[in-house]
C-alpha cells in the first residue's frame, strides 16, 4: 500500500517541499528509482544525482535545494532505514515445532518459537520466545538462544553458548567451535582442551559464513549492539566491545580485548593478548600488533596513525623515481671524491 510524500514526511518528522501528494509505492536507489520510488542521498558526491534521477522523492539533509520532491530530514541513511518497513514488511513464520525438526528430551521451546525442517536442538538447551531456527540450524546442550533472535539457514551453536535477545546469526556462522590451543606448536601439536563457552548479547547482527570460537577457559564474549561482517574469525577468549562494527574477513587473535564503538575495516589482522581502546578506527588491511590508546585513528601494517600512513603511501608510489635520484646522486659524489683523491 503506498503512502504519500507528506504522510512519510510526518513518519520521519521531517518537512518536505514539492508535491505531498504524490504517492510512493516503492524504495529504490537513485539510478533505478521511477515516479513511484523513493530514494535518499546521504553521501554528499551524489548530489549531482537529484536532477537525473526519476525519483518520486528524495530523503535529503536540510541544506539541499532542487525542484525536485524531497523530503527534509536530519540524516537521510537513518531516515532510509526507518521508512523501508513501510513498504517491505518482514516475513511471517508459522509457530511451532516442524515434523522435520529434532528437539532432545529436556530442551525447552516456547510455544511461539518457529523450528523449520532440519533443525537440531540438544539435550537441556533454551529456545526463547519467538525464535526463528531456519532449516540446518543446529543448536548443542544447554546452549541457549534469547528472545526474538533469528539464526538463519545452517547455523551452528555448539553446547553451552549462550545467544542474547534479538540476536540475528547469518547462514553459515559457528559458534562456540574450539579454539586454536595447541602447546609446542610445530613440534608436538598437544590440544588444549577448550572447556569455556560464546556470550553473545542482545542486539548483535553476524554475518554468513563467520565463526566465533569458543574460549579455552571462561568465555568469548561479544557484547550488546556489535555489529559482524561476513567471513571474520574471532578467536578464544576475545572480547569485544559495545557497539563495535566489525568489517568483513577481519581475523582477531586469542585473548584479545576491543573497547566500545571500535570500528575493524576489512582485512585487517590482530594479533592475540593485546588491548584496543574506546572508539578506535582501524584502516583496512591493517596489521595490528601491539595495543591501541583509544579514540586514535590507525591505518597500515605494521600499525601507525592515520595521517603518517597517508603521508608513507603517498611516497610509495615515487620510490622509483626518488631511487633514480639517489643512484645518480651517488655517482656524483663517487666521481667527486675520485677527482680529489687525484688532485
Amino acid at each position: 500500500m503506498g503512502k504519500t510524500v507528506k504522510e512519510i514526511a510526518e513518519f520521519l518528522g521531517g518537512t518536505f517541499s514539492g508535491d505531498g501528494n504524490a504517492v510512493i509505492e516503492n524504495v529504490k536507489g537513485l539510478d533505478e528509482a521511477g515516479r513511484g520510488d523513493l530514494s535518499f542521498i546521504s553521501n554528499p558526491k551524489y548530489r549531482k544525482k537529484i536532477e537525473t534521477t526519476e525519483a518520486g522523492a528524495i530523503l535529503v539533509s536540510p541544506d539541499i535545494k532542487s525542484g525536485k520532491t524531497l523530503i527534509y530530514v536530519k540524516d537521510p541513511y537513518i531516515a532510509l532505514a526507518r521508512v523501508v518497513g513501510l513498504f517491505y514488511k518482514p516475513e511471517e513464520h508459522p509457530a511451532g515445532i516442524s515434523g522435520g525438526a529434532f528437539v532432545a528430551e529436556g530442551a525447552e521451546v516456547a510455544a511461539d518459537a518457529v523450528l523449520y525442517p532440519g533443525v537440531y536442538v540438544g539435550a537441556k538447551a533454551v529456545i526463547g520466545k519467538r525464535v526463528v531456527l531456519y532449516p540446518g540450524v543446529k543448536i548443542g546442550p544447554q546452549a541457549v538462544i534469547g528472545n526474538d533472535s533469528i539464526l538463519y539457514y545452517n547455523v551452528s551453536v555448539y553446547g553451552r553458548c549462550l545467544i542474547g535477545k534479538r540476536v540475528i546469526i547469518h547462514a553459515g556462522v559457528v559458534v562456540g567451535s574450539d579454539g586454536f590451543g595447541f602447546a609446542n606448536p610445530g613440534r608436538d601439536n598437544f590440544k588444549i582442551p577448550q572447556v569455556g563457552i560464546v556470550q553473545i548479547d542482545d542486539d548483535v547482527e553476524i554475518g554468513a559464513n563467520t565463526a566465533i570460537d569458543r574460549a579455552a577457559l571462561g568465555k568469548t564474549w561479544i557484547q550488546k549492539g556489535v555489529k559482524i561482517d561476513n567471513l571474520v574469525q574471532i578467536a578464544h577468549n576475545v572480547v569485544i566491545g559495545q557497539n563495535s562494527i566489525i568489517v568483513a574477513q577481519v581475523g582477531i587473535s586469542g585473548s584479545t580485548s576491543l573497547g566500545r564503538s571500535v570500528i575493524i575495516g576489512g582485512q585487517s589482522g590482530l594479533v592475540g593478548h593485546i588491548s584496543v581502546g574506546d572508539a578506535v578506527m582501524i584502516g583496512a588491511q591493517s596489521g595490528i600488533s601491539e595495543d591501541v590508546a583509544p579514540n586514535q585513528i590507525v591505518s597500515g601494517s605494521p600499525h601507525m596513525p592515520h595521517r603518517q600512513w597517508l603521508r608513507t603511501q603517498a611516497i610509495v608510489g615515487r620510490l622509483p623515481e626518488l631511487y633514480k635520484k639517489i643512484s645518480l646522486l651517488e655517482k656524483q659524489v663517487r666521481e667527486m671524491e675520485d677527482k680529489l683523491k687525484k688532485e
